[in-house]
């Protein structure tokens, strides 16, 4: 998935194999929750909506995320699908009242995808994960290292809860994902360290994160066009050279490993 809202940089995303492009419309506690921190707070618009809508290409899928449970959710979940959504996700919800609110909103116009990110939804995950109509599930590791108090964005992976939550979703047969990814041989945890990770949980969705082509700092649409290119093609020629591993092999135990340990050297200082 990519997080944009120029259909010039969707075109060129959905041109080198991103599945889905992502709209972002929460607004909603977000700065409270990351008020000075170094994320992304896209305040998107349902004409955003509309135009990327316009430029999407068969086989890809427009996810767009709403705001959480308010006052006026029902009207804005109606005015995102009629916008073009063919994926409604729901952010930053606490509990199983909440998702059959939200479910009964979207009435099967669209896909729904609950964001699991809160302390609230992890603790009542069972009962969340019983409410019909829910079509996959993403862990956001943002809010929900910040909900627990911990220090670093992929702490959940080694801390045990990450695996915890995705055995629970795992169980539903739905499709999941988690976090984002930064290129091959980059970021604090390199691109093909992440995506191991994905393929030892089984998770089958990621975010192409904003390290990876930050185009609020790359306007250039050639030069976006070329990362995309070139950075992408690694990642997916990485994924093809373990799909057929078995995740119960070293390669993955060993990775596990590694990121654990890098973690807790990041948060150590």
């Amino acid at each position: 998935m990519f997080i944009t809202s120029n259909p010039e940089v969707a075109t060129i995303a959905m041109n080198n194999s991103v599945d889905r492009i992502f709209v972002d419309m929460e607004t909603i506690g977000k700065n409270n929750r990351q008020g000075g921190l170094d994320t992304v707070q896209s305040s998107h618009t349902f004409d955003d909506i509309k135009c990327i809508k316009e430029v999407m290409m068969p086989n890809k899928e427009l996810l767009v995320r709403s705001n959480p449970i308010y006052s006026s959710s029902k009207e804005e979940i109606e005015q995102i699908i009629q916008c073009g959504a063919d994926i409604v996700m729901l952010p930053y919800f606490q509990t199983a009242d909440e998702v059959r609110e939200f479910v009964s909103y979207v009435d099967g116009k669209a896909k729904v995808c609950l964001l699991i990110e809160s302390k609230g939804a992890v603790g009542n995950l069972d009962e969340i994960l019983a409410v019909k109509g829910v079509d996959e599930y993403f862990i956001g590791l943002n809010d929900l290292h910040l909900d627990y108090k911990m220090k670093f964005m992929f702490e959940p992976l080694t801390s045990g809860l990450l695996h915890s939550i995705c055995t629970k979703v795992k169980s539903t047969g739905k499709p999941f994902g988690f976090g984002g990814v930064a290129q091959v041989g980059e970021g604090l945890i390199p691109g093909e360290r992440v995506i191991m990770e994905h393929y030892r949980l089984q998770s089958s969705s990621v975010i192409v994160s904003r390290g990876f082509c930050n185009t609020s700092i790359i306007t250039n649409l050639d030069e976006i066009a070329s990362i995309f290119k070139i950075e992408l093609e690694k990642v997916r020629v990485f994924e093809h050279s373990i799909t057929e591993m078995d995740i119960e092999c070293d390669i993955f135990r060993d990775n596990h490993s590694y990121i654990k340990k890098t973690v807790n050297q990041i948060i150590n200082g």
